[in-house]
């Protein structure tokens, strides 16, 4: 089973679970976004990447130019381990981290949430193998162009599913990541970027796989 299969079984779950009342909320709210620009400035195929440094679960910084001195860099902006679509591709893309790893390149996530929070549970629960890193205020994600502010009818539904965003992001901004994939070349361009405001839609990673034996390829 792929990734696209798995997040439709859970798409299907979730219909079945949550009251039909909210679920027309979850539904606006995302068409909302997807019909907003929100994305019209975000990061695309041939733009320039910022260097940030950020901590990984154990505190210790990790840096993109530290990263891109070893190769291409995958990077997945994640919207916190309270999404379970979020962990389903975090699971997906620790199944073909070996793949990336051959291939000369690395693989970090992203997430406001605070260290404190999650960072050493999700590393540890979700059997992670690849660092998890903590962009608190989004600071990185707005620098990619991709943050977005949960609209307020939503905000008690998703505290009712267990996204307590006050606690997660240390913050009151109720603001998240559009989930994103990147590839990024060892010159710091974007090879290829997956962006999309459904937030039940993630990149295959036999693609991401696909975009590295490119760069191999034409290197």
């Amino acid at each position: 089973m792929n990734l696209a299969q798995e997040l439709t079984n859970l798409v299907i779950q979730a219909q079945a679970h949550i009251p039909k009342e909210k679920l027309a909320i979850i539904v606006q709210t995302t068409e909302e976004l997807k019909q907003s620009e929100i994305l019209k400035d975000s990061l695309n195929i041939g733009d320039h990447v910022k260097d940030f440094t950020l901590p990984n679960v154990s505190g210790n910084a990790v840096g993109l130019n530290q990263l891109l001195a070893t190769g291409p860099v995958i990077i997945s902006f994640f919207r916190g381990t309270w999404c379970r679509f979020c962990n389903l591709e975090l699971k997906a893309l620790q199944d073909v981290l070996p793949e990336i790893l051959a291939l000369g390149a690395s693989l970090v996530a992203i997430s406001p949430q605070t260290p404190d929070y999650y960072s050493m549970s999700t590393a540890q629960d979700s059997s992670l193998d690849f660092d998890v890193l903590s962009d608190v205020g989004n600071q990185v994600a707005r620098n990619f162009g991709i943050v977005y502010q949960i609209p307020e009818p939503l905000r008690p539904i998703m505290q009712g599913l267990g996204a307590d965003l006050l606690a997660a992001n240390g913050d009151e901004t109720f603001e998240l990541p559009v989930p994103a994939t990147y590839v990024i070349a060892p010159d710091g361009t974007v090879a290829y970027a997956f962006v999309d405001p459904d937030f039940t839609k993630r990149v295959e990673p036999t693609e991401i796989i696909a975009v590295l034996l490119e760069l191999q390829a034409g290197n």
